[in-house]
């Protein structure tokens, strides 16, 4: 029995996800093995962003995630697996991409759009197409049309709360020929000329291709990629899943054939193939973040791929791990023990703080080794804004310095944290920002950053920052509507928050920081923080004061440090 699995094609010299038939099955329980035919898009489908001075962080994959990166709604959706026992019941056996080979009269759920505004994709008759045989039942706001072999038409359209919660349910499945590759497709498409906007119909240019017919070459939503191509660099922290990742070996990382490529910490994040291609439509620098267990192999089989189809204009940004001096993150954790165990400290932090300096120069000198130099490469270490000598720890331990190019921070303001969970106006959440005596007021921070760039002159590295923005979060509240989170969110959408962010940009340059990386890519405001630049990918710019300061400053600012254009 031929079993299919995703795979990458060239089209017109753009990356494709295609099909093919390849390996085999036994019972429907063991899973498809294949090759892959790699490539990425050798020319950019933006240059809009050859002198601008800001990149942009991006989110986590989730059916939650309100940037709607891809086309194929199955990509966010949750694994089958994660959704037992609500959506999925009974002893399901699945093949090693997560497909649900065998139900054993059980059925296997996920959900693919979760509490997202309704406006964030076009309401309307979606195509669902998978291969196999089998039922698919659709729940919440997802509505049975038509039903046809290996195709269902589906209708789209929140409920009366304004809210998208949609799911889906595999109930029956032939064993021998599983239903798999399931695709959630929308209507419309693009104008191949303009990959930026989303069309209705054929009438719309004489170069139109549809999201169902084309969805393997066209990958990204285009409401992401029209936000997405003003900003100089992209940090795939988020969406690559490296926050308390498990992955050690090349084997470990997530593969294209994967069901899906949502889920919870360390089983998420878009493969590298992605990350890459996106980078290359975009015109964008990738910023990577290394795993904080990956090994010498891993590293040197990443790096490979990297440059062999990343378009030759553009720098890897190479960061090891994301905050690894946060203790509230497993990375931090490792650090300290790896650290310890070299006995690199008597003192624990600052064990974890050498290992963190140590390994990444180790994992630097194997890019080097790849790319045949430094040259194309931006080595970056990272630390703790407020936090100087943790800054002298990591740069002078074995000379680290001489093998870096930027160290980053994260110059958030917000007052602080005790501070924010007695506001209750939005007057006193601006005042937290705009008083110089809280610790995170804007003026506190960019004293920090200050110091921080007395701390790089003298090491001769540039200044950038790796997160960055305002930071009006209470991470001890249980629901959204806690206070303070209701004033927290009107702030974030008060026009004020337009100014502060333009103080903050130019304070930022003027103090001498360069790259300027805001966190975070549309999402919608939640007990977690208001962190999106947007809360929704289709938000009008007019109401989201934080993405009309960023593209002001765009405009109006070109990168101003050395080589920084392109």
């Amino acid at each position: 029995m031929l079993a299919k699995l995703t795979r990458l094609v060239i089209m017109g010299g753009v990356l494709s996800l295609g099909i093919t038939g390849c390996g085999t099955t036994t019972g429907g329980k063991t899973a498809t093995t294949g090759s892959t035919s790699l490539s990425a898009a050798k020319g950019a489908f933006s240059t809009n962003n050859s002198a601008s001075p800001l990149g942009m962080n991006t989110n986590e994959i989730l059916e939650s995630d309100a940037s709607m990166p891809f086309i194929d709604l199955m990509r966010a959706a949750m694994p089958f697996q994660e959704a037992s026992p609500w959506l999925t019941k009974g002893n399901v056996v699945y093949d090693t991409n997560g497909w649900p080979a065998d139900l054993n009269g059980g059925q296997a759920g996920t959900r693919f759009l979760s509490n997202l505004p309704a406006a964030v994709i076009p309401e309307g008759t979606y195509t669902v197409l998978y291969d196999g045989e089998g039922e698919i039942q659709y729940m919440n706001d997802a509505t049975l049309v038509e039903r046809q072999p290996g195709r269902d038409s589906i209708t789209i359209a929140a409920g009366d709360d304004g809210m998208l919660n949609t799911s889906l349910l595999i109930t029956r499945s032939n064993p021998q020929n599983y239903v798999r590759n399931i695709r959630i497709l929308p209507p419309g498409g693009i104008c191949a000329s303009n990959p930026f906007q989303r069309v209705a119909s054929a009438a719309a240019c004489g170069d139109f291709k549809s999201f169902v017919e084309h969805s393997d070459s066209i990958i990204f939503n285009p409401d992401f990629m029209a936000f997405m191509k003003d900003f100089r660099s992209i940090r795939f922290m988020n969406m690559s899943g490296v926050t308390r990742s498990d992955e050690r070996a090349w084997s470990d990382r997530n593969q294209l054939s994967k069901a899906t490529w949502g889920g919870k910490e360390a089983t998420r994040g878009a493969p590298l193939e992605i990350q890459v291609e996106l980078a290359n439509r975009l015109n964008a620098d990738p910023w990577f973040t290394l795993p904080h267990e990956a090994d010498d192999n891993y590293v040197r089989e990443f790096a490979s791929y990297v440059k062999q189809h990343l378009n030759s204009n553009l720098k890897p940004h190479i960061e090891y791990s994301n905050e690894a001096w946060n203790t509230i993150f497993t990375q931090a954790n490792y650090m300290i023990d790896k650290g310890m165990r070299l006995g690199l400290d008597s003192n624990a932090q600052r064990a974890g703080h050498r290992y963190y300096s140590q390994r990444s120069v180790e994992i630097f000198k194997i890019w080097e080794s790849v790319y045949g130099g430094s040259e194309r490469l931006v080595r970056i270490l990272a630390g703790w804004t407020v936090n100087d000598k943790l800054t002298e720890t990591v740069l002078s331990h074995q000379d680290a310095y001489k093998h870096v190019d930027a160290f980053a921070i994260g110059p958030y303001v917000f007052g602080g944290h005790a501070e924010i969970r007695n506001v209750r106006t939005v007057e006193e959440a601006f005042d937290l920002i705009n008083n110089p005596i809280y610790r995170h007021s804007l003026d506190k921070e960019m004293g920090y950053v200050r110091m921080q760039k007395a701390i790089t002159d003298k090491y001769g590295l540039r200044l950038v920052a790796y997160e960055a923005g305002q930071g009006l979060a209470d991470f001890k509240t249980k629901s959204d509507d806690e206070f303070p989170n209701p004033v927290l969110f009107a702030a974030n959408r008060d026009p004020r928050m337009r100014g502060v962010y333009d103080r903050l940009l130019n304070a930022w340059k003027a103090e001498g920081g360069t790259l300027f990386m805001h966190y975070t890519a549309p999402r919608t405001f939640t007990k977690h923080g208001p962190w999106g630049t947007k809360e929704y990918i289709t938000q009008p710019t007019s109401q989201a004061p934080k993405y009309q300061a960023l593209l002001d400053f765009i405009r109006s600012t070109p990168c101003w440090w050395d080589g920084c254009k392109r």
